[in-house]
């Protein structure tokens, strides 16, 4: 592929580097050709790259690998290359791990090369951790990401004048169709857009769920058998997933027992899914938005004689009566405030999965009182098993959700 002017620019630029750009631009393509340059002209370097989650980090991880081969497949020092290591004929070794909400597994390392995809949604706990890897090293720090909110450590470094700052629009990116992104002009309000596709810091943006509720919420070791309520979040064949979480009342407390994604699937596909489930585990309820990617697999569901009467229709964009005094709000944010609730009273726990943690940590509410997520796939399937297992005996109330994330 031919570079834009602005990848050549990363190429030849020294020193630390920080990225942020709409979506597509091809920011991982050119840092993983710029590192596998590095690995394989600098001996005895170790690179570590790093992201929120495993999978995040192994995508980069392995256009790395696979520039290497291109580039020179014989420098490339036995044993084999693993998912998390690449060793190199010249003594250089580059590494790949989750970060996580510590950085603890990375710590230890003396890093002469730092690279973070996704870096701003990295927990400032992480920045504290990994930074004293390359003090000794004097090392060098590459930071990409689409932006997220105007504070952090990712933030801070893009305005810092000893990394050079790149910024780079999807509107900008040759490779990208006008038809394509005037579809997502409609599909998202102009902040979301700004955000996604133009590679802006939106100020007016406010995380829902805090790192303390996270912390307290996402505690269960991860034993999948199940439950009495499944949320399904149903998306195409495109790069959303679908998602499958199942939780069980037990004590008066809803504990996660399911998680579950599937990306690139047909609807068919989806329903089939839930039907083998349903049949192993016998849910009580199958929660699903009727409405967009959802109406397919709720219509099949609903004729099909074993779900029939087990799936409920929990349309996002519909008002639904939420207290004695007829008041009414939309139920997808009846749901999340459900799902807060359920959190501050510690009446439910979900698995501590780092995919989970980052779902719910992506999740931003504007000034306006609409609520979206990058990663919101998981938590939209939390939210809708959580509201099949509220306990019926209480009596519903409306919640507003502050722009601080709290009730």
């Amino acid at each position: 592929m031919s570079l834009d002017k602005w990848q050549q620019d990363v190429l030849d630029t020294e020193g630390n580097m920080v990225l942020r750009s709409g979506r597509q631009v091809g920011k991982s393509y050119i840092i993983a050709q710029k590192a596998a340059q590095y690995a394989l002209e600098n001996p005895n370097r170790l690179i570590m790259v790093i992201a929120f989650t495993e999978k995040q980090a192994n995508l980069l991880f392995s256009k790395i690998l696979n520039n290497i081969v291109r580039q020179d497949k014989s420098k490339i020092s036995k044993p084999k290359p693993t998912k998390h290591v690449i060793k190199l004929k010249n003594g250089s070794e580059i590494y790949c791990y989750a970060a996580g909400d510590t950085g603890y597994g990375i710590m230890g390392y003396t890093i002469d090369l730092l690279i973070a995809d996704e870096a701003a949604w990295i927990k400032e706990e992480v920045w504290n951790s990994i930074t004293p890897a390359l003090a000794v090293t004097k090392g060098t720090m590459w930071l990409l990401s689409t932006p997220y909110i105007s504070e952090g450590y990712y933030y801070e470094c893009f305005n810092d004048p000893s990394f050079t700052s790149f910024h780079q629009s999807s509107e900008d990116c040759p490779r990208i169709s006008e038809e394509f992104l005037e579809e997502k002009r409609r599909r998202f309000t102009a902040q979301q857009y700004s955000q996604m596709y133009l590679g802006e810091f939106v100020d007016d943006f406010r995380r829902v769920f805090s790192d303390e509720w996270i912390d307290q919420v996402c505690t269960l070791p991860e034993i999948n058998n199940g439950g009495d309520f499944l949320g399904v979040d149903v998306a195409g064949m495109g790069e959303d997933e679908s998602t499958f979480e199942g939780l069980k009342r037990t004590d008066n407390i809803l504990k996660q027992t399911h998680h579950e994604v599937t990306t690139k699937t047909r609807t068919t596909d989806t329903t089939k899914k839930i039907l083998d489930l349903d049949q192993t585990f016998n849910f009580d309820k199958i929660g699903i938005d009727s409405g967009g990617m959802g109406v397919g697999v709720f219509d099949q569901l609903l004729i099909n004689d074993q779900t029939r009467y087990k799936v409920v229709a929990l349309n996002n964009a519909v008002n639904i009566e939420v207290d004695k005094e007829g008041k009414t709000q939309k139920h997808k944010e009846a749901m999340y405030a459900n799902l807060i609730g359920l959190g501050e009273r510690q009446e439910i726990k979900l698995f501590d999965r780092k995919d989970i943690k980052m779902s719910l940590r992506s999740i931003q509410m504007e000034e306006n009182g609409r609520i979206s997520g990058r990663y919101s796939h998981i938590v939209e399937g939390i939210i809708r098993s959580a509201w099949l297992g509220k306990d019926k005996d209480l009596n519903m109330r409306v919640y507003s959700i502050n722009i601080d994330g709290r009730r």
